[in-house]
């Protein structure tokens, strides 16, 4: 029977081999650390593998950058917007402010021109304002804001800081309606300031226009002339401007002239007005007449002169007593 050969066994196993391996890498690694450390030759190496990799980490960087610059532009975005939309409500809150101060100063003005008026003229008068508009071809009317339990009455003169506007016609408890001097309905008696020629200036129902019918046509009137209240029938008060001569014209039947006027009154643009009140009349005995006498140069300065008596002023040489031998005497 044969015996089993046995077989050769190695002289490096595989365990000896990767020790051996390993030291020799622990030897290079060792060698180099000390040149490295040395000499610096490995700088170099790692500079260039450095340059190397930097793209590469770069692109592999490069999505989540992307999304961050996405995400950043889009937060920006929508900061410029609501910025931009808080600029834009400030900017018409601004401009909506300076709209609402120039309206209250014009307002201001307004109200300054209408109490310089008052004051100017020394009228008793009431304040009013402008509530609402009733234009239209048949009638021309407005609406205040003050009614009887403010005092107004119908046939109230209605007046801005230009001139006369209307009459009150109707009264509520806290309004009133007033006719304008436009309307075809209201007539105002009316002087010419220049010459003094009377006439009734009349409402057309335009907003801009009134009518004196029935001037001679040897009047002297030329446009620019301008007609103010006469103070007839005592409604209106004399010397109130009503309207400006603009044109002349034939009446229809061609033997009178109508001036055609332009009122004086700022009826599309007024909104304070005034209402007139009736001046009182005066009432007692009139005031008594000033003393009359000579002058203070001519008064007696001595003590013991005596005033003239009256019937001595009405008969400054009285006829002499008559004596004794005088009444015996024959003629």
């Amino acid at each position: 029977m044969a015996l089993p050969q046995k077989e050769s066994s190695p002289i490096f196993s595989d365990a000896t081999a990767g020790t051996l391996r390993l030291i020799a890498y622990l030897a290079l690694a060792a060698i180099l650390m000390v040149l490295d450390h040395r000499n610096g030759w490995l700088h170099r190496v790692r500079y260039a593998s450095a340059a190397a990799i930097v793209p590469i980490y770069k692109i592999a960087a490069a999505p989540a950058d992307w999304v961050h610059d996405a995400s950043t532009a889009f937060v920006e975005r929508r900061k410029l917007i609501d910025e931009n939309r808080q600029l834009q409500e400030s900017l018409l809150l601004a401009q909506a402010r300076l709209n609402r101060m120039d309206a209250v100063s014009q307002q201001n003005e307004r109200l300054k021109q209408l109490l310089d008026t008052q004051h100017l003229l020394g009228l008793h008068a009431q304040l009013a304002r402008l509530i609402d508009v009733q234009l239209g071809p048949t009638h021309d009317r407005v609406m205040l804001n003050v009614g009887a339990d403010e005092g107004v009455h119908v046939g109230q003169v209605v007046i801005d800081s230009h001139g006369i506007m209307g009459q009150v016609i109707e009264t509520l408890p806290h309004a009133s309606i007033a006719m304008l001097v436009t309307d075809p309905d209201h007539a105002v008696p009316v002087m010419l300031a220049r010459t003094g020629m009377r006439g009734i200036a009349h409402g057309t129902g335009e907003a801009d226009q009134l009518v004196v019918p029935n001037l001679p046509l040897s009047s002297d009137i030329k446009p620019g002339d301008q007609w103010v209240t006469s103070g007839l029938g005592g409604r209106f008060p004399a010397g109130f401007p009503v309207g400006t001569v603009t044109k002349l014209e034939h009446g229809p039947s061609g033997m009178f002239l109508e001036a055609l006027v332009k009122p004086a009154a700022q009826l599309a643009r007024s909104g304070e007005v005034l209402l007139l009140r009736d001046q009182p009349d005066p009432v007692g005995p009139p005031a008594p007449a000033p003393q009359v006498g000579p002058p203070a140069s001519l008064a007696p300065t001595t003590a013991h002169a005596s005033p003239a008596s009256p019937a001595r002023l009405a008969n400054p040489n009285p006829p002499k007593p008559a004596t004794a031998a005088s009444a015996g005497a024959t003629p």
